[in-house]
Protein backbone atom coordinates (compact mmCIF):
# COMPACT_ATOMS: atom_id res chain seq x y z
CA UNK A 1 0.00 0.00 0.00
CA UNK A 2 2.98 2.19 0.91
CA UNK A 3 4.65 1.49 -2.57
CA UNK A 4 0.81 2.08 -4.53
CA UNK A 5 0.54 5.60 -2.51
CA UNK A 6 4.20 6.52 -3.40
CA UNK A 7 3.78 6.05 -7.04
CA UNK A 8 0.31 7.76 -7.07
CA UNK A 9 1.70 11.16 -5.41
CA UNK A 10 5.34 10.73 -7.02
CA UNK A 11 6.93 10.78 -3.72
CA UNK A 12 10.96 9.25 -3.84
CA UNK A 13 11.43 5.97 -2.85
CA UNK A 14 14.71 5.15 -0.78
CA UNK A 15 16.96 5.35 -3.87
CA UNK A 16 15.62 8.75 -3.88
CA UNK A 17 13.82 8.92 -6.77
CA UNK A 18 10.27 8.18 -7.87
CA UNK A 19 7.42 7.76 -10.11
CA UNK A 20 7.72 11.15 -11.15
CA UNK A 21 11.77 11.26 -12.29
CA UNK A 22 12.35 11.35 -15.61
CA UNK A 23 15.47 9.92 -17.43
CA UNK A 24 17.44 12.52 -17.26
CA UNK A 25 16.99 14.03 -13.67
CA UNK A 26 18.24 9.86 -12.74
CA UNK A 27 21.38 10.07 -14.66
CA UNK A 28 22.33 13.64 -13.65
CA UNK A 29 26.14 14.64 -13.31
CA UNK A 30 26.51 10.75 -14.51
CA UNK A 31 29.53 10.14 -17.31
CA UNK A 32 28.63 7.32 -19.96
CA UNK A 33 31.33 8.24 -22.29
CA UNK A 34 33.81 4.93 -21.76
CA UNK A 35 30.33 3.02 -21.54
CA UNK A 36 28.74 1.46 -25.24
CA UNK A 37 24.82 0.36 -24.83
CA UNK A 38 22.86 -1.85 -26.98
CA UNK A 39 19.23 -1.08 -26.87
CA UNK A 40 16.56 -3.26 -28.35
CA UNK A 41 12.95 -1.47 -30.18
CA UNK A 42 14.96 1.70 -29.70
CA UNK A 43 13.02 2.85 -32.41
CA UNK A 44 9.83 4.59 -30.34
CA UNK A 45 8.80 5.20 -27.33
CA UNK A 46 10.66 3.81 -23.89
CA UNK A 47 13.61 2.53 -26.06
CA UNK A 48 13.95 6.15 -28.28
CA UNK A 49 13.94 7.81 -24.97
CA UNK A 50 16.62 5.31 -23.31
CA UNK A 51 18.79 5.42 -26.25
CA UNK A 52 18.23 9.56 -26.35
CA UNK A 53 19.33 9.92 -22.55
CA UNK A 54 22.25 7.19 -22.72
CA UNK A 55 23.52 9.67 -25.35
CA UNK A 56 23.12 12.64 -24.27
CA UNK A 57 25.08 11.07 -21.09
CA UNK A 58 28.14 10.42 -23.53
CA UNK A 59 27.49 6.53 -24.15
CA UNK A 60 27.95 5.23 -27.58
CA UNK A 61 24.80 3.37 -28.11
CA UNK A 62 23.63 1.42 -30.41
CA UNK A 63 19.90 0.80 -31.48
CA UNK A 64 18.44 -2.71 -32.43
CA UNK A 65 14.86 -2.48 -34.18
CA UNK A 66 12.55 -3.77 -36.61
CA UNK A 67 11.82 -0.34 -37.92
CA UNK A 68 14.91 0.90 -39.75
CA UNK A 69 13.13 3.96 -41.21
CA UNK A 70 11.96 4.77 -37.60
CA UNK A 71 15.47 3.89 -36.25
CA UNK A 72 17.30 6.03 -38.09
CA UNK A 73 14.54 8.87 -37.60
CA UNK A 74 15.36 8.62 -33.59
CA UNK A 75 19.55 8.47 -34.73
CA UNK A 76 18.77 11.84 -36.59
CA UNK A 77 16.71 13.79 -34.10
CA UNK A 78 19.50 12.34 -31.13
CA UNK A 79 22.33 14.16 -33.01
CA UNK A 80 20.67 16.66 -34.07
CA UNK A 81 19.76 18.00 -30.65
CA UNK A 82 23.08 16.41 -29.30
CA UNK A 83 26.02 16.85 -32.28
CA UNK A 84 28.75 15.00 -29.97
CA UNK A 85 25.98 11.82 -30.17
CA UNK A 86 27.24 8.67 -31.07
CA UNK A 87 24.50 6.84 -32.19
CA UNK A 88 24.56 3.70 -34.74
CA UNK A 89 21.29 1.84 -35.93
CA UNK A 90 21.09 -1.83 -36.96
CA UNK A 91 18.56 -4.31 -38.06
CA UNK A 92 16.72 -6.40 -35.36
CA UNK A 93 13.50 -8.47 -35.50
CA UNK A 94 13.48 -10.46 -31.69
CA UNK A 95 10.97 -12.64 -33.05
CA UNK A 96 13.07 -14.17 -35.40
CA UNK A 97 16.10 -16.19 -34.11
CA UNK A 98 17.93 -15.65 -37.36
CA UNK A 99 17.90 -12.01 -37.19
CA UNK A 100 19.16 -12.28 -33.97
CA UNK A 101 21.94 -14.36 -34.88
CA UNK A 102 22.71 -11.75 -37.75
CA UNK A 103 22.30 -8.68 -35.29
CA UNK A 104 24.86 -10.42 -32.83
CA UNK A 105 27.40 -11.49 -35.61
CA UNK A 106 27.50 -7.85 -37.22
CA UNK A 107 27.68 -5.92 -33.96
CA UNK A 108 30.76 -8.52 -32.81
CA UNK A 109 32.41 -8.25 -35.86
CA UNK A 110 32.97 -4.39 -35.26
CA UNK A 111 35.18 -5.45 -32.66
CA UNK A 112 33.52 -3.13 -30.28
CA UNK A 113 33.33 -3.40 -26.32
CA UNK A 114 29.70 -4.28 -24.47
CA UNK A 115 29.25 -2.71 -21.36
CA UNK A 116 25.08 -2.22 -21.24
CA UNK A 117 22.81 -4.61 -22.80
CA UNK A 118 19.01 -3.13 -22.60
CA UNK A 119 16.47 -5.71 -23.47
CA UNK A 120 13.71 -3.07 -24.57
CA UNK A 121 11.74 -4.65 -27.02
CA UNK A 122 8.43 -6.33 -27.15
CA UNK A 123 4.97 -6.42 -27.98
CA UNK A 124 1.87 -6.93 -26.14
CA UNK A 125 -1.47 -8.83 -26.26
CA UNK A 126 -1.67 -9.20 -30.13
CA UNK A 127 -3.64 -11.96 -31.34
CA UNK A 128 -2.36 -15.73 -31.80
CA UNK A 129 0.49 -15.92 -34.05
CA UNK A 130 3.82 -18.03 -34.23
CA UNK A 131 6.53 -16.61 -35.12
CA UNK A 132 8.71 -17.68 -38.25
CA UNK A 133 10.55 -20.29 -35.61
CA UNK A 134 6.85 -21.93 -34.74
CA UNK A 135 7.12 -19.94 -31.63
CA UNK A 136 3.76 -17.92 -29.79
CA UNK A 137 4.75 -14.42 -31.10
CA UNK A 138 4.63 -12.69 -27.66
CA UNK A 139 6.96 -15.48 -25.96
CA UNK A 140 9.36 -15.69 -29.12
CA UNK A 141 9.51 -11.81 -29.46
CA UNK A 142 9.98 -10.84 -25.50
CA UNK A 143 11.74 -13.44 -24.27
CA UNK A 144 12.90 -15.92 -26.12
CA UNK A 145 14.76 -13.55 -29.14
CA UNK A 146 16.55 -11.45 -26.32
CA UNK A 147 17.54 -14.62 -24.23
CA UNK A 148 19.50 -15.38 -27.16
CA UNK A 149 20.87 -12.39 -27.76
CA UNK A 150 21.70 -11.75 -24.23
CA UNK A 151 23.77 -15.18 -24.87
CA UNK A 152 25.40 -14.05 -27.81
CA UNK A 153 26.77 -11.33 -26.86
CA UNK A 154 27.98 -12.69 -23.15
CA UNK A 155 31.42 -13.14 -23.97
CA UNK A 156 31.78 -9.77 -25.67
CA UNK A 157 30.50 -8.20 -22.32
CA UNK A 158 32.79 -10.67 -20.10
CA UNK A 159 35.75 -9.39 -21.64
CA UNK A 160 35.25 -5.94 -22.09
CA UNK A 161 34.04 -5.46 -18.29
CA UNK A 162 36.90 -7.72 -16.92
CA UNK A 163 39.39 -5.49 -19.63
CA UNK A 164 37.78 -1.78 -18.65
CA UNK A 165 37.61 -3.03 -15.53
CA UNK A 166 33.84 -1.39 -15.68
CA UNK A 167 31.06 -3.08 -14.10
CA UNK A 168 28.59 -4.64 -17.13
CA UNK A 169 24.90 -4.28 -16.60
CA UNK A 170 22.04 -6.49 -18.58
CA UNK A 171 18.10 -5.21 -17.96
CA UNK A 172 15.37 -7.12 -19.22
CA UNK A 173 12.16 -5.44 -19.19
CA UNK A 174 9.42 -6.74 -17.46
CA UNK A 175 6.23 -5.61 -16.26
CA UNK A 176 3.65 -5.92 -13.44
CA UNK A 177 1.86 -7.81 -15.86
CA UNK A 178 4.30 -10.84 -14.76
CA UNK A 179 1.84 -11.24 -12.09
CA UNK A 180 -0.89 -12.26 -14.53
CA UNK A 181 0.30 -15.35 -16.42
CA UNK A 182 -1.12 -18.91 -16.57
CA UNK A 183 -2.05 -20.47 -13.40
CA UNK A 184 0.97 -22.44 -13.94
CA UNK A 185 3.36 -19.70 -14.81
CA UNK A 186 5.02 -21.20 -18.47
CA UNK A 187 2.93 -23.05 -20.22
CA UNK A 188 6.13 -25.17 -21.48
CA UNK A 189 3.40 -28.20 -22.65
CA UNK A 190 1.00 -26.15 -25.00
CA UNK A 191 3.31 -22.73 -25.13
CA UNK A 192 2.12 -22.77 -29.20
CA UNK A 193 -1.07 -24.13 -28.75
CA UNK A 194 -4.08 -21.80 -30.31
CA UNK A 195 -6.98 -23.42 -28.41
CA UNK A 196 -5.22 -22.75 -24.68
CA UNK A 197 -4.10 -19.32 -25.93
CA UNK A 198 -5.15 -15.99 -23.99
CA UNK A 199 -3.50 -12.78 -25.11
CA UNK A 200 -3.37 -11.01 -21.78
CA UNK A 201 -2.48 -14.23 -20.13
CA UNK A 202 0.21 -15.23 -23.17
CA UNK A 203 1.57 -11.53 -22.31
CA UNK A 204 1.58 -12.17 -18.50
CA UNK A 205 3.86 -15.41 -19.50
CA UNK A 206 6.39 -13.21 -21.41
CA UNK A 207 6.60 -10.28 -18.83
CA UNK A 208 7.22 -13.30 -15.84
CA UNK A 209 9.98 -15.04 -18.48
CA UNK A 210 12.03 -11.44 -18.40
CA UNK A 211 11.72 -12.29 -14.62
CA UNK A 212 13.06 -15.35 -13.99
CA UNK A 213 15.61 -15.01 -17.37
CA UNK A 214 17.20 -12.05 -15.34
CA UNK A 215 17.10 -14.00 -11.76
CA UNK A 216 18.69 -17.13 -13.61
CA UNK A 217 21.18 -15.30 -15.34
CA UNK A 218 21.99 -13.53 -12.17
CA UNK A 219 22.72 -16.55 -10.82
CA UNK A 220 24.89 -17.64 -12.76
CA UNK A 221 27.10 -14.70 -13.84
CA UNK A 222 27.78 -14.36 -9.40
CA UNK A 223 28.68 -18.03 -9.23
CA UNK A 224 31.05 -17.25 -12.10
CA UNK A 225 32.78 -14.40 -10.82
CA UNK A 226 31.80 -12.69 -13.87
CA UNK A 227 31.52 -8.44 -13.45
CA UNK A 228 28.22 -8.11 -14.48
CA UNK A 229 24.79 -8.07 -13.06
CA UNK A 230 21.17 -8.80 -14.39
CA UNK A 231 18.25 -7.03 -13.15
CA UNK A 232 14.50 -6.61 -14.70
CA UNK A 233 12.88 -3.74 -14.50
CA UNK A 234 8.69 -2.57 -14.32
CA UNK A 235 8.92 0.99 -16.33
CA UNK A 236 5.37 2.04 -15.41
CA UNK A 237 1.70 2.15 -17.50
CA UNK A 238 2.70 4.23 -20.46
CA UNK A 239 0.74 4.51 -23.95
CA UNK A 240 3.18 3.51 -26.13
CA UNK A 241 3.29 1.86 -29.96
CA UNK A 242 3.33 -1.06 -27.61
CA UNK A 243 -0.54 -1.23 -26.95
CA UNK A 244 -1.51 -0.99 -30.57
CA UNK A 245 -3.51 -4.52 -30.06
CA UNK A 246 -5.34 -3.45 -27.35
CA UNK A 247 -6.65 -0.57 -28.11
CA UNK A 248 -10.50 -0.84 -26.19
CA UNK A 249 -8.90 -2.73 -22.77
CA UNK A 250 -5.93 0.03 -22.44
CA UNK A 251 -8.86 2.61 -22.62
CA UNK A 252 -10.52 0.92 -20.17
CA UNK A 253 -7.66 0.26 -18.12
CA UNK A 254 -7.12 4.01 -18.28
CA UNK A 255 -10.32 4.89 -16.96
CA UNK A 256 -9.65 3.08 -13.44
CA UNK A 257 -5.90 3.98 -13.28
CA UNK A 258 -5.00 6.90 -14.34
CA UNK A 259 -3.24 8.70 -11.56
CA UNK A 260 -0.78 5.71 -12.03
CA UNK A 261 0.29 6.51 -16.43
CA UNK A 262 3.53 7.58 -17.10
CA UNK A 263 4.81 10.16 -19.46
CA UNK A 264 7.79 8.43 -21.55
CA UNK A 265 10.38 10.30 -20.09
CA UNK A 266 9.07 9.19 -16.72
CA UNK A 267 8.86 5.31 -18.08
CA UNK A 268 12.31 5.51 -19.38
CA UNK A 269 13.34 6.35 -15.88
CA UNK A 270 14.29 3.32 -14.48
CA UNK A 271 15.66 1.92 -17.23
CA UNK A 272 18.70 4.62 -17.30
CA UNK A 273 18.35 4.69 -13.57
CA UNK A 274 19.69 0.83 -13.39
CA UNK A 275 22.18 1.06 -16.18
CA UNK A 276 24.04 3.83 -15.01
CA UNK A 277 23.41 5.27 -11.57
CA UNK A 278 26.59 4.06 -9.41
CA UNK A 279 24.14 3.44 -6.60
CA UNK A 280 23.61 0.06 -8.58
CA UNK A 281 26.97 -1.00 -8.42
CA UNK A 282 27.19 -4.71 -7.67
CA UNK A 283 23.21 -5.20 -7.41
CA UNK A 284 21.74 -8.18 -9.36
CA UNK A 285 19.07 -10.87 -9.47
CA UNK A 286 16.54 -7.85 -8.53
CA UNK A 287 13.44 -6.20 -10.00
CA UNK A 288 12.94 -2.74 -9.63
CA UNK A 289 9.99 -0.17 -10.79
CA UNK A 290 10.17 3.65 -10.10
CA UNK A 291 13.96 3.38 -9.72
CA UNK A 292 13.51 1.34 -6.60
CA UNK A 293 13.72 -2.29 -5.46
CA UNK A 294 10.54 -4.04 -5.79
CA UNK A 295 9.14 -7.65 -4.68
CA UNK A 296 7.90 -9.86 -7.70
CA UNK A 297 5.44 -12.20 -7.35
CA UNK A 298 5.96 -15.89 -5.75
CA UNK A 299 6.50 -17.50 -9.56
CA UNK A 300 9.15 -14.69 -10.35
CA UNK A 301 11.08 -15.63 -7.44
CA UNK A 302 10.98 -19.64 -8.03
CA UNK A 303 14.23 -20.49 -8.51
CA UNK A 304 13.37 -24.07 -10.16
CA UNK A 305 11.10 -22.11 -12.56
CA UNK A 306 14.03 -20.32 -13.76
CA UNK A 307 15.98 -23.00 -14.54
CA UNK A 308 13.68 -24.54 -15.97
CA UNK A 309 13.06 -21.92 -18.35
CA UNK A 310 16.53 -21.61 -19.25
CA UNK A 311 16.80 -25.17 -20.36
CA UNK A 312 13.60 -24.55 -22.15
CA UNK A 313 14.96 -21.57 -24.25
CA UNK A 314 17.91 -23.07 -24.66
CA UNK A 315 16.53 -26.09 -26.83
CA UNK A 316 14.13 -23.99 -28.51
CA UNK A 317 17.12 -21.69 -29.54
CA UNK A 318 19.76 -24.15 -30.53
Amino acid sequence: MATLLRTIIGLPGPSGFGSASTAEQVTAGVDASRHTVIITGGSSGLGAETARVMALRGAHVIIGARNMDAAKAVQKQIVQNTPAARVDVSQLELSSLNSVRSFADQFLSQDLPLNILINNAGVMYCPFQLSEDGIEMQFATNHLGHFLLTNLLLERMKSTAETTGIEGRIMNLSSIAHIGPYLEGIKFDKLNDKNAYNDIFAYGQSKLANILHSNELARRLKEEGANITANSIHPGLIRTNLMRHSVAFITMLRAFTSVLWKSIPQGAATSCYVALHPNMKGVTGKYFADCNEEKPSSLARDEALAKKLWDFSEKLVS
